[in-house]
Protein backbone atom coordinates (compact mmCIF):
# COMPACT_ATOMS: atom_id res chain seq x y z
CA UNK A 1 0.00 0.00 0.00
CA UNK A 2 1.48 3.38 -0.83
CA UNK A 3 0.79 6.27 2.05
CA UNK A 4 1.78 9.36 0.03
CA UNK A 5 -1.28 11.64 -0.41
CA UNK A 6 0.19 11.44 -4.52
CA UNK A 7 2.50 9.34 -6.61
CA UNK A 8 5.60 11.89 -7.16
CA UNK A 9 5.84 12.37 -11.12
CA UNK A 10 8.93 10.33 -10.85
CA UNK A 11 7.26 7.64 -10.28
CA UNK A 12 4.28 7.42 -12.57
CA UNK A 13 7.06 8.24 -15.31
CA UNK A 14 9.00 5.49 -13.83
CA UNK A 15 6.08 2.65 -14.01
CA UNK A 16 5.08 3.88 -17.53
CA UNK A 17 7.82 5.68 -19.69
CA UNK A 18 8.36 2.45 -21.80
CA UNK A 19 4.25 3.03 -22.66
CA UNK A 20 5.42 6.78 -23.77
CA UNK A 21 8.20 5.88 -26.24
CA UNK A 22 6.41 3.45 -28.58
CA UNK A 23 3.24 5.15 -28.55
CA UNK A 24 5.55 8.50 -29.63
CA UNK A 25 7.37 6.13 -32.07
CA UNK A 26 3.85 4.91 -33.31
CA UNK A 27 2.66 8.51 -33.89
CA UNK A 28 6.10 9.39 -35.64
CA UNK A 29 6.19 6.36 -37.78
CA UNK A 30 1.95 7.24 -38.69
CA UNK A 31 3.15 10.71 -39.60
CA UNK A 32 6.46 9.71 -41.71
CA UNK A 33 4.74 6.73 -44.06
CA UNK A 34 1.93 9.10 -44.36
CA UNK A 35 3.96 12.37 -45.45
CA UNK A 36 6.98 10.04 -47.07
CA UNK A 37 4.59 8.33 -49.28
CA UNK A 38 1.86 11.07 -49.69
CA UNK A 39 -0.63 8.45 -48.76
CA UNK A 40 -3.95 10.83 -48.31
CA UNK A 41 -6.17 8.36 -47.47
CA UNK A 42 -4.41 7.00 -44.17
CA UNK A 43 -6.18 10.60 -42.59
CA UNK A 44 -9.25 9.53 -41.57
CA UNK A 45 -11.74 11.63 -39.85
CA UNK A 46 -11.62 12.29 -36.40
CA UNK A 47 -15.57 11.60 -35.77
CA UNK A 48 -15.05 7.57 -35.72
CA UNK A 49 -12.04 7.67 -33.95
CA UNK A 50 -13.48 9.98 -31.14
CA UNK A 51 -16.75 7.64 -30.70
CA UNK A 52 -14.36 4.72 -30.27
CA UNK A 53 -12.20 6.74 -27.64
CA UNK A 54 -15.70 7.56 -25.94
CA UNK A 55 -16.85 4.32 -26.00
CA UNK A 56 -13.63 2.66 -24.71
CA UNK A 57 -13.43 5.12 -22.12
CA UNK A 58 -17.00 4.04 -20.81
CA UNK A 59 -16.01 0.44 -20.71
CA UNK A 60 -12.67 1.37 -18.92
CA UNK A 61 -15.08 2.85 -15.88
CA UNK A 62 -16.79 0.27 -15.36
CA UNK A 63 -13.69 -2.07 -15.40
CA UNK A 64 -11.55 0.17 -12.77
CA UNK A 65 -14.94 0.34 -10.96
CA UNK A 66 -15.45 -3.60 -10.81
CA UNK A 67 -11.27 -3.59 -10.01
CA UNK A 68 -11.94 -1.34 -7.53
CA UNK A 69 -14.71 -3.11 -5.62
CA UNK A 70 -12.42 -6.43 -5.40
CA UNK A 71 -9.91 -4.21 -3.90
CA UNK A 72 -12.20 -2.55 -1.29
CA UNK A 73 -13.47 -5.47 -0.23
CA UNK A 74 -10.81 -6.85 0.62
CA UNK A 75 -9.46 -4.30 2.83
CA UNK A 76 -13.16 -4.50 4.01
CA UNK A 77 -12.14 -8.28 4.78
CA UNK A 78 -9.06 -7.66 6.55
CA UNK A 79 -10.75 -4.88 8.86
CA UNK A 80 -12.81 -7.79 9.88
CA UNK A 81 -9.96 -10.26 11.00
CA UNK A 82 -8.72 -7.26 12.58
CA UNK A 83 -11.78 -7.02 15.12
CA UNK A 84 -12.11 -10.26 15.16
CA UNK A 85 -8.79 -11.50 16.40
CA UNK A 86 -9.00 -8.92 19.23
CA UNK A 87 -12.27 -10.54 20.38
CA UNK A 88 -11.24 -13.97 20.17
CA UNK A 89 -8.34 -13.02 22.46
CA UNK A 90 -10.53 -10.93 24.84
CA UNK A 91 -12.68 -14.49 25.30
CA UNK A 92 -10.33 -16.86 25.46
CA UNK A 93 -8.57 -13.78 28.30
CA UNK A 94 -11.85 -14.01 29.99
CA UNK A 95 -14.09 -17.00 29.23
CA UNK A 96 -11.28 -19.30 30.57
CA UNK A 97 -11.34 -19.73 34.29
CA UNK A 98 -11.82 -22.56 37.07
CA UNK A 99 -15.01 -21.28 38.00
CA UNK A 100 -16.65 -24.65 36.42
CA UNK A 101 -14.60 -26.81 37.44
CA UNK A 102 -14.31 -26.28 41.38
CA UNK A 103 -10.70 -25.49 40.82
CA UNK A 104 -9.49 -28.46 39.24
CA UNK A 105 -7.18 -26.46 37.11
CA UNK A 106 -4.36 -23.76 38.54
CA UNK A 107 -3.58 -20.82 36.79
CA UNK A 108 -0.42 -21.63 35.20
CA UNK A 109 -2.25 -23.95 33.19
CA UNK A 110 -5.16 -21.69 32.37
CA UNK A 111 -2.41 -18.74 31.68
CA UNK A 112 -0.40 -22.00 29.13
CA UNK A 113 -3.74 -22.54 27.64
CA UNK A 114 -4.83 -19.11 26.82
CA UNK A 115 -1.28 -18.81 25.42
CA UNK A 116 -1.48 -21.38 23.23
CA UNK A 117 -4.84 -20.39 21.70
CA UNK A 118 -3.72 -17.03 21.31
CA UNK A 119 -0.35 -17.71 20.03
CA UNK A 120 -2.17 -20.33 17.83
CA UNK A 121 -4.33 -17.68 16.42
CA UNK A 122 -1.68 -15.42 15.25
CA UNK A 123 0.14 -18.86 13.46
CA UNK A 124 -2.85 -18.68 11.08
CA UNK A 125 -2.83 -14.99 10.65
CA UNK A 126 0.39 -15.27 8.83
CA UNK A 127 -0.46 -18.87 7.29
CA UNK A 128 -3.07 -16.98 5.27
CA UNK A 129 -1.20 -14.27 4.46
CA UNK A 130 1.30 -16.72 2.86
CA UNK A 131 -1.49 -18.56 1.07
CA UNK A 132 -2.73 -15.72 -0.55
CA UNK A 133 0.19 -14.72 -1.61
CA UNK A 134 0.63 -17.73 -3.77
CA UNK A 135 0.99 -16.66 -7.48
CA UNK A 136 -2.12 -17.20 -9.54
CA UNK A 137 -2.11 -17.77 -13.13
CA UNK A 138 -4.05 -14.80 -14.53
CA UNK A 139 -1.69 -12.53 -12.05
CA UNK A 140 1.06 -10.27 -13.08
CA UNK A 141 3.91 -11.97 -11.83
CA UNK A 142 3.11 -14.41 -15.16
CA UNK A 143 3.90 -13.92 -18.74
CA UNK A 144 7.09 -12.65 -20.42
CA UNK A 145 7.63 -9.42 -20.18
CA UNK A 146 5.03 -7.71 -18.16
CA UNK A 147 5.58 -11.07 -15.55
CA UNK A 148 9.47 -10.08 -15.77
CA UNK A 149 9.49 -6.59 -14.44
CA UNK A 150 6.88 -7.42 -11.48
CA UNK A 151 8.58 -10.33 -10.78
CA UNK A 152 11.57 -7.86 -10.54
CA UNK A 153 9.11 -5.84 -8.43
CA UNK A 154 8.14 -8.28 -6.10
CA UNK A 155 11.88 -9.34 -5.34
CA UNK A 156 12.68 -5.18 -4.62
CA UNK A 157 10.01 -5.31 -1.90
CA UNK A 158 11.05 -8.52 -0.58
CA UNK A 159 14.71 -6.81 -0.24
CA UNK A 160 12.97 -3.33 1.23
CA UNK A 161 11.04 -5.61 4.42
CA UNK A 162 13.11 -8.67 4.53
CA UNK A 163 9.76 -10.40 5.37
CA UNK A 164 9.78 -13.65 8.37
CA UNK A 165 9.27 -16.82 6.56
CA UNK A 166 5.84 -18.18 7.39
CA UNK A 167 8.04 -21.82 8.57
CA UNK A 168 9.65 -19.43 11.06
CA UNK A 169 6.43 -17.64 12.12
CA UNK A 170 4.61 -21.15 13.03
CA UNK A 171 8.05 -22.24 14.97
CA UNK A 172 7.58 -19.44 17.36
CA UNK A 173 4.15 -19.32 17.22
CA UNK A 174 3.22 -22.73 17.91
CA UNK A 175 6.35 -24.61 18.33
CA UNK A 176 6.43 -28.32 17.46
CA UNK A 177 2.75 -28.17 17.20
CA UNK A 178 3.60 -26.94 13.16
CA UNK A 179 4.29 -30.41 12.20
CA UNK A 180 0.91 -31.47 13.03
CA UNK A 181 0.10 -29.30 9.91
CA UNK A 182 2.76 -31.04 6.81
CA UNK A 183 0.54 -32.72 4.36
CA UNK A 184 -2.39 -30.51 4.38
CA UNK A 185 -2.95 -28.28 1.84
CA UNK A 186 -4.91 -25.53 3.38
CA UNK A 187 -2.97 -25.22 6.70
CA UNK A 188 -4.85 -21.91 8.10
CA UNK A 189 -8.12 -24.12 7.92
CA UNK A 190 -6.45 -26.54 9.88
CA UNK A 191 -4.93 -23.57 12.47
CA UNK A 192 -8.74 -22.58 13.26
CA UNK A 193 -9.86 -26.65 13.26
CA UNK A 194 -7.36 -27.07 16.46
CA UNK A 195 -8.97 -24.11 17.72
CA UNK A 196 -12.17 -25.95 17.41
CA UNK A 197 -10.90 -29.16 19.25
CA UNK A 198 -9.35 -27.11 21.87
CA UNK A 199 -12.45 -25.58 23.11
CA UNK A 200 -14.06 -29.31 23.38
CA UNK A 201 -11.48 -30.14 25.73
CA UNK A 202 -11.79 -27.34 27.23
CA UNK A 203 -15.82 -27.77 27.66
CA UNK A 204 -15.46 -31.47 28.70
CA UNK A 205 -12.85 -30.42 31.32
CA UNK A 206 -15.81 -27.34 32.90
CA UNK A 207 -13.39 -24.84 31.73
CA UNK A 208 -15.87 -23.22 29.68
CA UNK A 209 -19.84 -23.59 29.91
CA UNK A 210 -22.18 -24.60 27.05
CA UNK A 211 -22.93 -20.86 26.42
CA UNK A 212 -19.01 -19.70 26.11
CA UNK A 213 -18.46 -22.39 24.15
CA UNK A 214 -20.86 -21.87 21.56
CA UNK A 215 -19.65 -18.38 21.62
CA UNK A 216 -16.14 -18.93 20.79
CA UNK A 217 -16.97 -21.54 18.21
CA UNK A 218 -19.46 -19.14 16.52
CA UNK A 219 -16.23 -16.81 15.98
CA UNK A 220 -14.57 -19.58 14.84
CA UNK A 221 -16.71 -20.06 12.54
CA UNK A 222 -16.84 -15.95 11.72
CA UNK A 223 -12.78 -16.70 10.61
CA UNK A 224 -13.82 -18.98 8.42
CA UNK A 225 -16.00 -16.56 6.58
CA UNK A 226 -12.78 -14.40 6.41
CA UNK A 227 -10.61 -16.43 5.25
CA UNK A 228 -13.62 -18.30 2.40
CA UNK A 229 -14.16 -14.28 1.13
CA UNK A 230 -10.42 -13.40 0.90
CA UNK A 231 -9.93 -17.16 -1.07
CA UNK A 232 -12.67 -16.12 -3.01
CA UNK A 233 -11.19 -13.12 -4.41
CA UNK A 234 -7.62 -14.81 -4.72
CA UNK A 235 -9.16 -18.10 -6.25
CA UNK A 236 -11.79 -16.32 -8.86
CA UNK A 237 -10.07 -13.79 -10.96
CA UNK A 238 -12.06 -11.00 -12.42
CA UNK A 239 -13.65 -12.37 -15.38
CA UNK A 240 -11.18 -12.64 -18.80
CA UNK A 241 -13.62 -11.88 -20.80
CA UNK A 242 -14.15 -8.20 -19.40
CA UNK A 243 -10.43 -8.01 -18.86
CA UNK A 244 -9.21 -9.08 -21.91
CA UNK A 245 -11.81 -7.34 -24.06
CA UNK A 246 -10.49 -4.07 -22.60
CA UNK A 247 -7.44 -4.71 -23.81
CA UNK A 248 -8.18 -5.46 -27.46
CA UNK A 249 -10.36 -2.22 -27.27
CA UNK A 250 -7.70 0.24 -26.20
CA UNK A 251 -5.07 -1.73 -29.30
CA UNK A 252 -7.62 -0.88 -31.69
CA UNK A 253 -8.27 2.65 -30.54
CA UNK A 254 -4.39 3.63 -30.46
CA UNK A 255 -3.90 2.11 -34.01
CA UNK A 256 -6.72 4.37 -35.00
CA UNK A 257 -5.37 7.43 -32.90
CA UNK A 258 -2.78 9.47 -35.53
CA UNK A 259 -4.75 8.20 -38.17
CA UNK A 260 -7.84 10.78 -36.64
CA UNK A 261 -5.33 13.46 -35.76
CA UNK A 262 -3.66 13.41 -39.12
CA UNK A 263 -6.02 15.66 -41.16
CA UNK A 264 -6.48 17.53 -38.00
CA UNK A 265 -2.64 18.96 -37.53
CA UNK A 266 -1.93 19.56 -40.89
CA UNK A 267 -5.05 21.83 -41.51
CA UNK A 268 -3.14 24.42 -38.70
CA UNK A 269 -0.27 24.77 -41.15
CA UNK A 270 2.93 23.54 -42.92
CA UNK A 271 4.76 20.95 -40.72
CA UNK A 272 2.21 21.52 -37.70
CA UNK A 273 1.10 17.84 -38.95
CA UNK A 274 4.05 16.05 -36.75
CA UNK A 275 2.39 17.35 -33.67
CA UNK A 276 0.44 13.99 -34.34
CA UNK A 277 3.40 12.07 -32.35
CA UNK A 278 3.05 13.76 -29.18
CA UNK A 279 -0.31 14.00 -28.52
CA UNK A 280 -0.82 10.16 -29.77
CA UNK A 281 1.62 9.98 -27.15
CA UNK A 282 -0.59 11.96 -24.83
CA UNK A 283 -4.08 10.61 -25.33
CA UNK A 284 -2.79 6.94 -25.75
CA UNK A 285 -0.74 7.56 -22.19
CA UNK A 286 -3.99 8.29 -20.41
CA UNK A 287 -5.74 5.58 -22.13
CA UNK A 288 -3.14 2.95 -21.09
CA UNK A 289 -2.82 4.40 -17.27
CA UNK A 290 -6.76 3.80 -17.01
CA UNK A 291 -6.13 0.17 -17.85
CA UNK A 292 -3.16 -0.15 -15.71
CA UNK A 293 -5.16 1.39 -12.57
CA UNK A 294 -8.03 -1.05 -12.74
CA UNK A 295 -5.72 -4.39 -13.44
CA UNK A 296 -2.96 -3.62 -10.17
CA UNK A 297 -6.42 -3.18 -8.62
CA UNK A 298 -8.10 -6.22 -9.57
CA UNK A 299 -5.94 -8.86 -8.00
CA UNK A 300 -5.23 -7.31 -4.21
CA UNK A 301 -3.23 -10.21 -2.95
CA UNK A 302 0.01 -10.07 -4.97
CA UNK A 303 2.73 -8.65 -2.51
CA UNK A 304 2.90 -5.64 -5.20
CA UNK A 305 3.10 -2.02 -3.72
CA UNK A 306 -0.48 -0.97 -3.93
CA UNK A 307 -1.73 -4.40 -2.06
CA UNK A 308 -3.48 -4.82 1.20
CA UNK A 309 -0.38 -4.51 3.91
CA UNK A 310 -1.51 -7.54 4.89
CA UNK A 311 2.09 -8.21 6.58
CA UNK A 312 1.28 -5.02 8.46
CA UNK A 313 -1.63 -6.06 9.31
CA UNK A 314 -1.14 -9.21 10.45
CA UNK A 315 2.19 -7.82 13.00
CA UNK A 316 -0.04 -4.85 14.30
CA UNK A 317 -3.18 -7.66 15.47
CA UNK A 318 0.24 -10.14 16.78
CA UNK A 319 1.19 -6.82 19.07
CA UNK A 320 -2.24 -6.05 20.26
CA UNK A 321 -2.97 -9.87 21.04
CA UNK A 322 0.38 -10.10 23.16
CA UNK A 323 -0.20 -7.47 25.07
CA UNK A 324 -3.65 -8.63 26.22
CA UNK A 325 -2.57 -11.52 27.03
CA UNK A 326 0.94 -10.03 28.63
CA UNK A 327 2.88 -12.16 26.50
CA UNK A 328 6.84 -11.91 26.04
CA UNK A 329 8.76 -11.47 22.85
CA UNK A 330 6.67 -8.88 21.78
CA UNK A 331 8.35 -7.82 18.13
CA UNK A 332 7.95 -4.27 16.49
CA UNK A 333 5.40 -2.86 14.12
CA UNK A 334 6.30 -2.93 10.78
CA UNK A 335 7.18 0.55 9.62
CA UNK A 336 6.57 2.04 5.96
CA UNK A 337 9.29 1.69 3.63
CA UNK A 338 10.15 3.91 0.80
CA UNK A 339 6.35 5.36 1.06
CA UNK A 340 5.57 1.67 0.81
CA UNK A 341 3.16 -0.27 3.40
CA UNK A 342 3.28 -4.13 3.31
Amino acid sequence: MYIRKNFPIREVLRFSWFHIVWLALWGSLSVWVYQYFDLSWLAIPWLPVSLIGTAVAFYLGFKNNSSYDRLWEARKIWGAIVNSSRSWTTMVKNFTSDQFNEGQISEEELTALRTRLTRRHIAWLYTLRSQLLKPAPWEKINGFLQGRINRLRIKNINKIFDFEDVEETLERTIGEERKKLDGYQNRAAQLIDFQAQDLKMMRKKGIIDDFRHIEMQRLLTTLYDHQGRCERIKGFPFPRQYGSISFYFIGLFIILLPFGMLGEFETLGEGLVWLTAPFTAMVGWVFIMMELVGDYSENPFENLSNDIPMYSMCRMIEIDLRQMIKDSDIPEPIVARDQIMM
